[in-house]
């Protein structure tokens, strides 16, 4: 693994040891980054499955100003840590080991709001339609912000999310890759 484009391009990335994370292989980051950008003038992330931390480390590294990530698995949370550690600019980045559904509560006391959020969650527990609902009830986004959904094929996300409009989506193989677009409503 390793950052594509941008400012840590070309940075060798450690991948979470064992078998509980999927990591987003290059050609599907490249193919997600250039369908959502591919490079970004500022604005804020949120990874809410972040796994290595490659995807929020990529949007840094292409203009995005800083990046949260939340994971609840230590291994992953350190693999994270030495992974930002490759960018030296920690400071752009947060990480939290916490439940996806119980950092969000946190996040709101601190009065975030992201322009992109990536939404890759293991397989076996896609939520992701729940946690999109969440997101903006809890005005966690900003207007126009970017939901990228990494799913199996058997997830089967609807076009039509109440509040958001289907920006775009592809198939790579097994993993299909939906983008939604947060209408502020």
């Amino acid at each position: 693994m390793r950052v594509i484009a941008g400012e840590y391009g070309g940075r060798r990335l450690k991948a979470v040891p064992g078998m509980k994370t999927r990591p987003t292989t290059d050609k599907v980051k490249e193919s997600l980054f250039s369908m959502i950008g591919p490079f970004f003038a500022g604005g804020k992330s949120l990874d809410l499955f972040a796994g290595s931390g490659g995807l929020s480390i990529e949007a840094v590294s292409r203009g995005v100003a800083s990046a949260t990530l939340v994971d609840r698995q230590y291994l992953a949370i350190k693999t994270i840590k030495e992974n930002i550690d490759v960018t030296k600019e920690p400071h752009k980045f947060e990480v939290f080991k916490a439940d996806a559904s119980h950092i969000l509560s946190k996040l709101v006391q601190k009065k975030q709001k992201y322009d992109y959020v990536f939404l890759d969650p293991p397989y076996k527990k896609q939520q992701i339609l729940e946690f999109i609902q969440r997101l903006a009830e809890l005005e966690l986004l900003e207007k126009e912000a970017l939901l990228i959904c990494e799913t199996n094929q058997e997830a089967n996300l609807p076009t039509a999310v109440k509040g958001f409009v289907l920006y775009k989506r592809a198939d790579y193989g097994i993993t299909e890759i939906t983008i939604y677009q947060y209408r502020g409503e």
